[in-house]
């Protein structure tokens, strides 16, 4: 078993504010991206869903498009989430590994 069998850590939303976090990014490069950090590959369905809610929570923002592509970009509220959960994690992840070295 590895982290991919584990849905739950595969959340959409994080998935894409990590990936916008790096530089603005169409849908399909986002899938890339998303694919090579975790090994996770997000349908487009999923994507699209998530890059919807994640823009009408103000977390994300469009550009205007290239060509066909749409571009996104995370806003300063994404950053400053973003920043707030992963550093949440972070803790979280040190208090389970510290339960693990004691078992």
């Amino acid at each position: 078993m590895n982290i991919n069998d584990l849905d739950h850590f595969s959340n959409p939303s994080l998935l894409i504010l990590v990936s916008l976090a790096g530089a603005e990014k169409h849908g399909y490069a986002m899938i890339e991206d998303i694919q090579a950090m975790t090994g996770v590959r997000l349908g487009a369905g999923t994507l699209y869903g998530a890059i919807t809610r994640l823009e009408q929570t103000g977390l994300i923002e469009s550009l205007p498009a290239d060509e066909r592509r749409r571009p996104y970009r995370l806003t300063l509220r994404g950053a400053a989430l973003l920043r707030q959960t992963l550093s949440d994690l972070e803790k979280f992840t040190g208090l389970g590994l510290k339960r693990l070295a004691m078992a």
